[in-house]
């Protein structure tokens, strides 16, 4: 079975989303943004949320970490949550 390991940022809005992700594209620390600015209780360990299959997300999220590239930042992705930058950091088909 599929497995996915991943870590987000979650905020309130898409501006914010999109102006975290343009820090990150300039060099800024993915980890570091997510304790600063994620809304979800994953941000104190950067964003981290370990290893999940399909299924164990929303569909929104699920469908980004099971086709994005690895290492590679995604979003803004919309989600009743909020606003979520992805990178999945390790996956196994």
């Amino acid at each position: 079975m599929a497995q996915a390991a991943a870590r987000h940022i979650l905020v309130e809005s898409e501006e914010v989303c999109n102006d975290l992700k343009a820090q990150i594209e300039g060099g800024a620390d993915f980890g570091k943004l997510a304790q600063e600015h994620s809304k979800c209780p994953s941000g104190r360990n950067g964003g981290e949320l370990g290893t999940f299959g399909p299924g164990q997300m929303v569909p929104e999220f699920d469908k980004v970490v099971f086709s994005a590239p690895v290492n590679e930042v995604q979003g803004p992705v919309k989600t009743q949550f909020g606003y979520h930058l992805l990178e999945v950091t390790q996956r196994q088909d």
